[in-house]
């Protein structure tokens, strides 16, 4: 789920996986690796970071 709304909010504001890592400061291959599934169980600062790039709660990020 979290791969899933990773990848749905970043589209819905028409962003890169690039743009995305560096609005978040986030590194690139982490994105990547959070959106194909990679990742499963990331850091509460990445989900932080994620949540306000994409303007919205960490709530609604991890489903």
């Amino acid at each position: 789920m979290l791969a899933e709304n990773i990848k749905r909010y970043r589209k819905k504001l028409k962003l890169t996986q690039e743009s995305l890592s560096r609005k978040a400061d986030i590194s690139y291959n982490t994105v990547i690796k959070l959106e194909s599934g990679g990742i499963t169980d990331p850091r509460m600062e990445t989900l932080k970071k994620l949540a306000n790039a994409l303007n919205i709660s960490i709530d609604n990020l991890v489903g």
